[in-house]
């Protein structure tokens, strides 16, 4: 399959589990079965594949940006980058929703959280970090 088929394929899939997330009010754990972990999975499984099958054409690698810059020159290996974006992030979303569950917070102030997770990633995960650090729950989920 063509890289630019392969990459609509992979946006739908992600805007899909986005819009799992916005309705995991209604929907709560098939929410975090979809969105939180299905999806991203399914994203990176095509994610590893694209490694697997393109990672030795790739020149450049990781010590400099110039280097860095190189390695995501070939369609493959950017896509492959691209979905790595769109897995991690939807992962992120997925842990919002489901850490704001778990600490009582409400959904309104995690939509905001959600679309900037969405756009821009870490600038979404800031901001929810910074809802739990003015709520007083700061620890992870986990380490309760």
């Amino acid at each position: 399959m063509a890289p630019d088929d392969l990459f609509r394929i992979a946006n739908l899939v992600a805007l899909c589990g986005w819009l799992v997330l916005l309705a995991s009010p209604l929907i709560g754990r098939w929410a975090d079965r979809i969105a939180g972990f299905g999806l991203p999975l399914l994203l990176a499984v095509l994610y590893t594949g694209l490694i697997l099958a393109f990672w030795s054409r790739g020149e450049g690698g990781f010590s400099t940006l110039k280097d860095v810059m190189r390695l995501l020159s070939t369609p493959e290996l950017a896509l492959a980058g691209w979905i790595h974006y769109l897995a991690f992030d939807l992962f992120i979303g997925g842990w919002q929703v489901r850490t704001a569950r778990t600490e009582s917070i409400p959904f309104a102030l995690v939509v905001p959280c959600l679309f900037l997770t969405f756009l821009f990633g870490p600038a979404g995960l800031l901001a929810f970090a910074a809802i739990r650090a003015a709520r007083g729950s700061t620890a992870m989920p986990a380490q309760r």
